[in-house]
């Protein structure tokens, strides 16, 4: 192990040193020589970061290894792939198809692996390891280990069993072989991976996302990756996976409400309005409002020209929208020819009435006539005016009109019309993000923005080569470079942004891979937005369409996929790593008829615990003194976190209740944060968290808050991983604890 850190080392030494010298280079010499230099500062930024990350649990694994008619070897796996100075590999990639025996081979089918050995370490000391013999008869034939074989607990029930801390961890060393099949199955296409709670959907789509970096970097390292979480907290529980693994820096993480740039949507619409804007219809209502935005007057149109009247016809219009759309091009960078169109025409008019040859030396101050005309701007933009996505749905929901102009093409009655009007200050939810970026794609930007900008950077420009004549004036430098050179040469500091940042900041950034997370949970609409993220189409959907909370989601992954995507595939994981036998039996009597819970893997130590209570559950003593209990496990150190899963309806009054009773700090409710060892989270703010120790406050009243409450209380439920405690004032739902007994 001391060998292997002693070349972490030296490789960081040099990406160091490799970064230092570059930096200090001038940046004296044409453009592309400056470009190169920042590549350079960006290549060994991110060579330091990964090396710095993959320092923890450097080396995991080990196999003893045995082909036809060779000597045995010895082939260590680990995080990253080390060599040394004569090239000789020292650590093999997790991810090299030389590491898989590691993750695929079993005694039935050994691979030519004779033993399998699992390292643990704590920072650079190895505080244990565990062997697998595969074939034993090979293995002492052999002589590579003599008769010394570590027997233990297994490194995947070790790590189960383990405390749970704020950060998910990495599954590297546990992966088992039904997830390595999946992560290393092929970049093409749409790979559904499907699995109830606990099996290690969000690990394995973390791991295949490190594992197509590594296996096809040529084709995505340079558009990166997306992956949509459900929640920022989510997204924060799990940032640490990807950095461990040695890829970060091309991988772009947002919530479905992020992804449109400039709107941070967090709150949820109610179920009958998000199911209609997460209905395909809303994308026939958002083009046919935009082209609504493309008008014609029902009748001439008088405009006064320094004094002059004359007419803006509804056929001249007519004719310069249709030679505008024969152009192809979006809303706002077809304007420019629908302008120029009309302008063309009305300056032929404008001249025939002044009775004025139209030529090369009347043209211009004609056009500029029209170009300062109030009565030809206000018409022109009255006809087709350039406008943001954002103004554009927000006179949807707040002019009816508008509305009903769109409404018949996307066939929505006056009821569901009713559903979408609402306050043009009213903050934007969840639902609407697709319904914006819907709106942006047809739109385009305006290049009346456009202009303004390059106009501003010019001002700019201007101001920093003045700023420099005065700099050489003061202090000399004439003869060394011109004033122009000096504002160019320090006009702005290298930018070392990654992939992700330069993609997140891009609304029509390309990704070469898009992974989603709880994937059940988007909208029809949704889908529409990721696919345009991903024209290649590329992505891994991981879900449980078990555990379906919002209205508008998935209950089927063939009716979500198939109207957008023709070709899919289908994975499945069914075996519960997380949630104890006991807990995944109570969890699974909740569930609707004909939908199977999966096996879980080991059985728990604690019984769950139901408990009635006399009051609500709230302010109850026996909450109280739950929370206070599991508030000792961890503070002894059995246990690294808890958390209270209320309804939405209590959730404040649980916050106040809990912190109540512990200790300032302890106790957080804020979605997030994740450092606090106490959470009280509602069930969406739950979904794809794990914690040792979970209490369930008022499962009927989870269940009665919306018509998927029964998925909802079996996300609750399968949230510990030790120990599962349910309290309840009001009775319990049908079927609650029934073995194999019918829930309805």
């Amino acid at each position: 192990m001391s060998v292997l850190y002693g070349n972490l080392d030296d490789l960081l030494v040099q990406a160091r040193e490799s970064l230092a010298r570059t930096a200090a280079a001038s940046s004296v010499g044409t453009p592309a020589a400056r470009s190169e230099r920042d590549a350079f500062m960006r290549m060994y930024a991110q060579r330091v970061r990964t090396l710095h990350n993959v320092e923890s649990r450097l080396c995991f694994g080990r196999l003893d290894l045995v082909e036809s008619g060779a000597e045995p070897t010895i082939r260590y796996v680990g995080r990253i792939g080390i060599s040394d100075q004569t090239r000789r590999e020292l650590l093999v990639d997790w991810r090299a198809p030389a590491a898989e025996p590691f993750y695929q081979a079993t005694a039935a089918h050994p691979q030519g692996v004779l033993r399998r050995r699992q390292i643990a370490t704590s920072r650079r000391t190895v505080t244990s390891v565990q062997d697998e013999v595969l074939d034993r008869d090979a293995f002492e034939a052999s002589g590579v280990g003599g008769d010394h074989v570590v027997v233990g607990e297994g490194a995947l029930f070790a790590s189960l069993d383990a405390a749970r801390g704020s950060h998910m961890r990495d599954i590297v060393a546990t992966i088992q072989s039904d997830q390595d099949k999946i992560i290393r199955s092929p970049l093409e296409g749409v790979l559904v991976v499907q699995g109830g709670p606990g099996t290690g959907k969000t690990a394995v789509a973390l791991h295949r996302t490190a594992f197509l970096l590594y296996a096809n970097r040529d084709r995505i390292a340079k558009t990166g990756v997306l992956l949509v979480g459900p929640s920022r907290v989510f997204l924060r529980y799990i940032d640490q996976v990807l950095p461990a693994l040695g890829e970060a820096d091309a991988v772009v993480m947002a919530t479905p409400g992020e992804l449109y740039p400039g709107v941070v949507a967090t709150t949820n619409d109610v179920p009958a309005v998000a199911v209609l804007k997460g209905d395909r219809r809303m994308a026939r209502l958002i083009s046919e409002a935009v082209r609504r935005r493309q008008r014609i007057p029902s009748a001439p149109r008088k405009l006064v020209v320094e004094g002059t009247t004359i007419l803006l016809r509804p056929d001249v219009v007519r004719e310069a929208r249709e030679h505008a759309r024969r152009s192809r091009q979006l809303h706002n960078q077809a304007r420019a020819g629908f302008v120029g169109e009309i302008l063309r025409r009305l300056c032929r008019e404008l001249a025939t009435v002044r009775e004025v040859d139209l030529d090369e030396d009347s043209r211009p101050g004609l056009m500029a006539e029209l170009y300062e005309s109030i009565d030809v701007r206000r018409e022109v933009n009255w006809c087709w005016a350039p406008i943001t996505a954002e103004r554009l749905v927000r006179d949807l929901y707040a002019m009816p009109e508008r509305l009903a102009e769109a409404a018949g093409a996307a066939h929505l009655s006056r009821d569901e019309q009713a559903l979408l009007r609402r306050e043009r200050s009213a903050a934007w939810t969840l639902s609407d993000v697709p319904l914006l970026d819907e709106a942006a794609e047809l739109l385009g930007t305006d290049d009346s923005a456009v202009v303004a900008e390059r106009a501003r950077a010019v001002l700019e420009r201007r101001a920093e080569v003045e700023y420099a004549k005065q700099v050489q004036e003061t202090f000399g430098g004439q003869g060394f470079a011109t004033a122009e050179d000096l504002a160019e040469r320090y006009a702005g500091t290298v930018e070392l942004d990654s992939v992700a940042e330069r993609a997140s900041a891009d609304r029509a950034w390309a990704y070469g891979h898009v992974v989603v997370d709880e994937a059940q949970e988007l909208s029809p609409m949704m889908w529409r937005l990721l696919l345009r993220r991903c024209p290649a189409g590329s992505f891994t959907v991981v879900g449980d369409v078990a555990q379906t909370g919002s209205a508008a989601g998935s209950t089927s992954w063939r009716e979500t996929l198939e109207p957008h995507v023709r070709d899919w595939r289908l994975a499945e994981l069914s075996v519960n790593y997380r949630t104890p036998q006991q807990v995944m039996e109570l969890a699974a009597s909740v569930l609707p008829p004909g939908i199977t819970a999966p096996e879980s893997a080991r059985v728990g130590r604690h019984e769950p615990m139901v408990t009635s209570v006399a009051s609500r559950v709230p302010s109850s003593s026996e909450l109280l003194d739950a929370v206070k209990e599991q508030w000792q496990t961890v503070r002894t150190g059995e246990f690294g976190t808890v958390a209270v899963i209320t309804a939405r309806a209590a959730h404040a009054e649980t916050v106040a209740a809990v912190r109540a009773v512990l200790p300032e700090g302890v106790v957080s409710a804020d979605s997030d944060t994740i450092a606090s060892p106490v959470r009280v989270l509602t069930v969406d703010a739950a979904k794809g968290l794990e914690f040792d120790a979970v209490i369930v406050c008022e499962p009927a009243a989870i269940v009665g808050e919306s018509a998927r409450g029964r998925n909802d209380l079996y996300v609750a439920l399968t949230r510990p991983t030790q120990r599962l405690h349910v309290l309840h004032n009001t009775p319990l739902p049908a079927g609650f604890g029934a073995r194999g007994g019918d829930p309805r």
